[in-house]
């Protein structure tokens, strides 16, 4: 979200601004890498609405892996993570046999490009698959 208010604002930001932006920026990534590598579990989201530029879930997701997540682990934070913060791990965030048949089908795979999760080919919810 920082990134976003940074780097698309209509907002004039002086040299100055963007500098410690950057640097808050750099901060916020040692923080994320910090708190992964101690083992804390983390959630993707966004407090942005859907359709911003540079503020979905897609930029969320890289972000965590340009902060020095995997794409998997990645990946974990808006769906098995996020599962289990619920406590429905049971029945959703993984692909398991008795579990809810939830899946977004991708053109390219994620663990190569994390940017492939913006490359949707069908979302298929309650085993069907949804229309555009």
């Amino acid at each position: 979200m920082l990134h976003t208010l940074w780097a698309d604002s209509a907002a004039k930001y002086t040299s100055e601004d963007l500098l410690w932006a950057d640097r808050l920026l750099a901060k916020n990534a040692e923080i994320v890498n910090m708190m992964q590598r101690t083992g804390l579990r983390l959630l993707a989201g966004t407090d942005l609405p859907p359709g911003t530029r540079n503020g979905s879930i897609h930029d969320e997701l890289a972000y965590l892996v340009d902060a020095g997540l995997t794409p998997m682990q990645a990946l974990q934070t808006a769906t098995r993570n996020a599962a289990e913060f619920l406590g429905k791990l049971d029945i959703v965030g993984t692909i398991e046999q008795n579990k809810a048949a939830d899946l977004v089908l991708l053109n390219a795979n994620p663990l190569d490009d994390i940017q492939n999760t913006a490359r949707i080919s069908a979302v298929i919810i309650r085993g069907r698959v949804a229309s555009r």
